[in-house]
């Protein structure tokens, strides 16, 4: 279900929470991140995301679609055809995407590196 648009109260964190709202959600990141390299169709995205559940994936897009983030194409042919890309808001979200796909690759990478404790 779609959140609520819901009015910040403007202190300093506002805009980053403003922010979090958009890209909540246990896949719109990484659904965004893919979407980043092109125009997907349902099941390429699905395949990338293997743990996420068809309705899961449904609704995190219908939520992505809904906040102007990402553009759903649905062409008139069988068997039917639907596309996901992202609009121009989507795409500004580039720099910030990449910019958490590096830090979490380098947390990734360090947390490799730390002993186990025994």
């Amino acid at each position: 279900m779609l959140k609520t648009k819901k009015r910040y109260d403007c202190a300093a964190g506002c805009p980053v929470e403003a922010t979090l709202d958009l890209i909540d959600g246990k896949w719109k990141g990484v659904i965004i991140y893919h979407l980043l390299s092109g125009t997907l169709r349902f099941n390429e995205i699905r395949r990338k995301l293997p743990s996420a559940t068809q309705r899961m994936l449904t609704r995190q897009l219908r939520e992505l679609e809904e906040c102007g983030l990402v553009l759903r194409t649905v062409y008139a042919q069988v068997p039917p055809r639907v596309d996901y890309a992202l609009t121009e808001e989507g795409r500004s979200l580039e720099e910030i995407v990449r910019a958490m796909h590096a830090w979490g690759q380098q947390r990734m990478e360090r947390l490799a590196q730390v002993p186990t404790a025994a």
